[in-house]
């Protein structure tokens, strides 16, 4: 009986100088290449085995380029990318309450939704990322958004204490909340999370009813909290208790909580979330420009808590540069744990990936290149001047590369980025669209 050896058929064969997986840790395979059907990952193996084994029905050859998981931007508020700029340099709650919130009560809507979720998701694809976490009003106008432009998202069902264009009064918020987690629950590309703003915007009766539907319905529950000084002084003063024993008390702190920020931590706090399995998104770039404090990414990291990164929104930002975000808190942990070996370059990077799908509950699917997940990928020019000589390729990636070497992505194994040009989406018509928002908002806003 001879073995046969035709070689199998398979979407999509890229061929890269390195792949780097991220499960195992800290691993670069060489010369190695993503075979995709499906969408879904097939096998990781040598070149020259993948082209004796496969025969695809296309070949991407990247010989001097990095295949690494798209970046999953674990805390964003992407419809605010048209806000980018409008107030900045100024301490948070100056920032939000004077001008942020006063501007958005006279825009927000689906329009503006829309438009700058569409601003963001061209500007994520172009820097590789293919996840974002999302954090904002009309949760059915960013579903669709994404969904529209194949990028795979979390949508956030938003409750405050106060009435907003998307929801007048408390159970509006959860009803509505209700309807578009009804809407997306089965889709493969767009999930849903509770969005409970923060401590000092939501009651204790909300977030008990958050707690209690979050367990019936699985659902993560994505908060800012202990972001500022400020907000643990607040909270000792008017319920008696920092904001994270307050969610303790309240039932929160948990393996459903992602805790976005978390500048203001004692060492017992660290140890409760890493006992609950909180998952921990580090914004550094957001906290550094409004002073907010530094989150002791090192410390959470060693702890055994899963750490995510998040750019948080371009109004703070200004970008959703996820390369540069990875940078930025590497070089920060250092700096705050007085200890150069905190957050290496490969913990940084699984942060800036697996850290973000875990924290997400999407660990399954994306995170990591390995058999099995879901084709999110982006490709990573290594040949430049500006990253020579290529000592080490994860160190390269994240303390010397940038977005502007991202130079293909694909999400589903659906190609969104090809040679830096964005597939199916109108760049000029993008930036004609945000120039017409920069003239609305000035008129409400001079600057």
């Amino acid at each position: 009986m001879t073995e046969d050896h035709t070689p199998q058929t398979c979407d999509l064969l890229i061929e890269a100088g390195w792949v780097v997986p991220v499960e195992p840790h800290a691993v670069v395979l060489e010369d190695h290449a993503v075979a995709v059907t499906g969408g879904v990952i097939q096998a990781v193996l040598p070149t020259d085995e993948a082209r004796a084994r496969f025969a695809p029905r296309e070949t991407v050859s990247r010989p001097e380029s990095a295949v690494i998981p798209g970046l999953v931007n674990a805390h964003t508020h992407n419809p605010m990318t048209l806000l980018r700029g409008v107030a900045d340099d100024l301490p948070l709650m100056e920032w939000l309450q004077g001008h942020i919130w006063p501007v958005e009560a006279a825009v927000i809507g689906p329009e503006f939704v829309a438009d700058g979720v569409t601003l963001a998701i061209a500007e994520m694809l172009r820097g590789g990322t293919t996840c974002a976490n999302e954090n904002y009003f009309f949760p059915d106008v960013q579903a669709a958004t994404y969904k529209r432009h194949g990028f795979r998202a979390m949508v956030g069902l938003p409750v405050i204490d106060f009435p907003t264009a998307w929801a007048k009064t408390s159970d509006e918020y959860f009803d509505r909340a209700g309807e578009v987690h009804d809407q997306w629950r089965d889709d493969a590309l767009v999930s849903t999370a509770f969005a409970p703003h923060a401590p000092y915007t939501v009651s204790d009766a909300n977030f008990e009813r958050i707690r209690m539907l979050a367990d019936q319905l699985d659902l993560p529950v994505h908060l800012h909290t202990h972001e500022t000084a400020q907000e643990i002084e607040d909270s000792l003063r008017d319920h008696g208790q920092r904001p994270l024993a307050r969610l303790d008390r309240l039932g929160l702190v948990n393996d459903r909580l992602i805790a976005v920020h978390m500048t203001q931590l004692t060492d017992s706090e660290i140890h409760l979330c890493a006992e609950r399995g909180v998952s921990v998104v580090h914004c550094p770039e957001s906290n550094l420009k409004l002073a907010s404090g530094f989150c002791p990414a090192c410390a959470i990291e060693r702890a055994g808590i899963n750490l995510a990164i998040g750019t948080d929104g371009c109004a703070s930002n200004n970008d959703l540069d996820m390369i540069g975000e990875t940078r930025t808190a590497a070089q920060l942990a250092k700096a705050v744990a007085r200890d150069a070996t905190a957050l290496d370059s490969a913990t940084a990077l699984r942060a800036a990936t697996l850290g973000g799908a875990r924290a997400m509950g999407l660990d399954a699917k994306i995170g990591s290149i390995e058999p099995g997940k879901q084709a999110d990928l982006a490709c990573i020019d290594l040949s430049t001047l500006e990253t020579q000589p290529l000592h080490h390729v994860v160190s390269q990636l994240v303390y010397a590369s940038g977005r502007h070497l991202v130079t293909d992505v694909w999400i589903g194994g659906h190609a969104k980025l090809c040679g830096r040009v964005l597939v199916d989406m109108d760049v000029d018509a993008i930036i004609a669209n945000a120039r017409q928002w920069r003239s609305r908002i000035a008129g409400l806003h001079p600057s």
